[in-house]
């Protein structure tokens, strides 16, 4: 029928191209063994450990698809921007590699998208997870939209896993805030 409407001179009708829009994923939007900052830090450990652990995981919910990231590196003003941060208050700093993942449904397949130590993730100010929060941009890192990798489907999952270095002291506080692109 596709190729008569076309000689006929009817137009051809095709499905409208999904459009993105730009999101954040935090702690609170894990699954339910990810979602809270207790449950970050007793999967972060108190010591040091070279492998790498996951620590976050949100399952893609039915009817939509994420990429890691939003924007583009062209356009340093519409890409997104990154933090993470674990610290005992007042005191010092979990030192590690912070790792973004994406994996198929029942944790198959899974690819790495960026390595990033974590030093570059949060400010020097180690008071409490406000002050570690960086506000200005230019010190913070890029995520623009890894499209070179494939959209994370339905029943898919976002992951995050951990290499700690140094563990601090204790474990007072945790949060991060990542970039991510919805089509629904």
């Amino acid at each position: 029928m596709g190729i008569l409407n076309m000689l006929m001179g009817a137009p051809a009708q095709s499905a409208p191209k999904a459009t993105g829009f730009r999101s954040y994923v935090q702690i609170v939007d894990g699954d339910a063994a990810y979602n809270t900052a207790a449950e970050v830090h007793a999967l972060i450990t108190g010591v040091a450990h070279a492998a790498f652990l996951k620590i976050w995981e949100m399952t893609v919910p039915a009817q939509q698809r994420i990429h890691w990231g939003f924007g583009s590196a062209g356009l340093p003003h519409n890409q997104g921007y990154m933090w993470f941060a674990s610290l005992d208050v007042a005191a010092d700093w979990d030192v590690g590699v912070l790792r973004l993942q994406q994996a198929r449904a029942r944790d198959m397949g899974t690819l790495v998208i960026a390595e990033i130590p974590d030093g570059q993730l949060h400010t020097a100010t180690v008071t409490t997870l406000a002050t570690a929060t960086p506000t200005n941009r230019n010190e913070m890192v890029p995520l623009p939209e890894k499209i070179e990798f494939p959209l994370v489907g339905e029943d898919s999952l976002l992951q995050l896993t951990y290499q700690l270095n140094v563990a601090a002291t204790a474990h007072d506080a945790a949060g991060f805030q990542i970039p991510v692109t919805k089509y629904q």
